[in-house]
């Protein structure tokens, strides 16, 4: 069974899952050029919005569905790299957990355009 007694608990908690997520997404943009495709997308999206005659909850819901997208990358480069770490061997199960990320990455973006379009149009 998993022992808890030594886990941080509280703010402190908190304070080191925080780190935790900033290093990742640190790696991400050093690593992923995927990733820093999307953070662009993001950065483009926001003042973009701003440039329409859409409500606020509309503008909200545009710039989500670009963090959809770069949410859905992360959990693909999660995927991808435990993956890797079990081995490097070509496998069947291996590639398809991969295409499986690649497939959801592949729907956020079909997503996320579907929402831009419903708004804009």
């Amino acid at each position: 069974m998993f022992d808890n007694t030594n886990k941080p608990k509280g703010i402190n908690r908190v304070i080191l899952a925080s780190l935790n997520s900033f290093r990742a997404i640190k790696w991400l943009y050093l690593n992923e050029s995927a990733f820093r495709q999307e953070l662009l997308l993001l950065i483009i999206a926001i003042p973009v919005s701003f440039l329409f005659d859409i409500s606020d909850k509309e503008q909200v819901f545009l710039v989500l569905a670009i963090v959809f997208i770069m949410f859905t990358e992360i959990v693909n480069t999660a995927i991808e790299a435990v993956v890797d770490r079990v081995g490097l061997e070509i496998h069947p199960l291996s590639g398809l957990a991969k295409d499986l990320g690649s497939a959801a990455v592949f729907l956020s973006l079909i997503i996320a355009s579907s929402i831009w379009l419903v708004i804009l149009l």
